[in-house]
């Protein structure tokens, strides 16, 4: 069966969030974030898109109410039994956050008060609506967005070895995208090969496209749509995961075609000084708003606080669509403490619209009792093709 973590380890899950959950006054918590599905139970789905909540009770019951296509997912991804699966039928009219409101209270929680989850793709403001008038009246909702994703910030033991089977993913992708890049390269024979490495290293699809641009192109940090072959003197930025378990160890790389500059040459210097800045930064106890400051100092430091953005970063995990952030990220002023057993990812990025160009350096890391640990083997080395 397709379940990575052993019972143990689930129990001990649900034994963490029960007591948040007591220590947050609740009666019970409603999660739509897909996140926590998979971090309490396994249950692993792209269904979040449709209407789907993972009830938990203060005593540690779980039930699920879903749709038929996420039946037989439940039943082999997760912990739950048949007993805890509860499906909504398609149907003209049907509202399931009716269902829900009926689960509630067959569940004994009517007219307690429930936590949950909004902070999410799990739940639409269209699905949200639904359930806040089905529930008016019958319970109390109290906003708990952050009671999972705090627990799941602290990674386990099998999870920093999954996090690390993705940087090695990372680094392959890394290495398989190098080969396939020079002049006249068509970028979709460039992803196929990153996204190839991944998949024949056993890894997942990541939690939001690979992004590459050339040209000018370089100069976004989205994905877009429409391929073109590299210039005999170009520039190419890519932004990528491995994915292992649905643990992700992001990275990012300028590539340059031809002969770096001299511009180039001194942006390249400063996002690795950057860096390794940022990776001292990072120290259990310390907030994460130092992480930003120590990247802005330094770019401002070079000159380059033009061409710089407001986040140099965030938190890495088992994440779904649409994107692979596991928030909050690296900001000004961002006062959460950072842990050991956190996992980041560091970005360096530099866009510099007036010269036209990009360079771009990232990769993951782990915080242990001394500070960060990079996790990618790869070099910091500019890389010219």
């Amino acid at each position: 069966m397709p379940i990575h973590f052993d019972r143990v380890e689930f129990d001990e899950r649900l034994d963490k969030a029960k007591n948040r959950i007591d220590a947050a006054g609740l009666d019970g918590l409603l999660m739509f974030a897909p996140e926590s599905h998979y971090w309490i139970c396994g249950y692993d789905t792209f269904g979040f898109a449709l209407f789907q909540c993972l009830v938990m009770t203060a005593s540690g019951e779980l039930h699920l109410l879903t749709r038929a296509p996420d039946l037989r997912q439940a039943q082999q991804t997760s912990t739950l039994s048949d007993a805890q699966i509860h499906i909504w039928r398609d149907v003209e009219g049907v509202n399931p956050a009716e269902h829900l409101a009926r689960l509630i209270d067959e569940l004994g929680l009517g007219s307690k008060k429930l936590g949950i989850e909004t902070r999410t793709a799990g739940l639409t403001a269209y699905n949200g609506d639904l359930v806040r008038r089905a529930l008016d009246g019958r319970v109390s909702l109290i906003e708990a967005s952050d009671i999972i994703p705090s627990l799941r910030r602290i990674k386990s033991p099998t999870e920093i070895a999954y996090t690390r089977k993705a940087a090695a993913l990372s680094d392959a992708a890394l290495d398989a995208g190098i080969e396939a890049t020079h002049a006249g390269a068509f970028e979709g024979d460039i992803l196929a090969a990153m996204q190839g490495a991944v998949f024949k290293g056993g890894g997942d699809y990541a939690g939001n496209e690979f992004i590459l641009g050339s040209g000018e192109a370089a100069l976004l940090c989205r994905y877009q749509s429409g391929r073109r072959h590299l210039d005999a003197i170009d520039q190419l930025t890519i932004e990528w995961s491995g994915a292992w378990r649905r643990y992700h160890a992001a990275m990012m790389r300028t590539l340059i075609i031809g002969t770096p500059n001299d511009t180039q040459k001194c942006m390249h210097a400063a996002v690795t000084e950057a860096l390794e800045a940022c990776e001292h930064a990072i120290r259990p106890g310390a907030p994460m708003g130092d992480v930003f400051a120590a990247h802005a100092r330094v770019f401002d430091a070079h000159g380059l606080s033009h061409a710089k953005l407001n986040a140099c970063g965030y938190g890495m995990g088992a994440v779904y669509n649409p994107i692979w952030v596991d928030f909050p990220m690296f900001y000004e002023g961002n006062l959460l403490i950072m842990e050991v057993g956190n996992v980041f990812f560091l970005h360096m990025i530099l866009m510099d619209s007036e010269a036209g160009l990009a360079m771009c350096w990232g990769h993951s890391v782990l915080l242990g009792e001394n500070g960060a640990e990079r996790l990618s083997k790869q070099s910091l080395d500019l890389i010219a093709l």
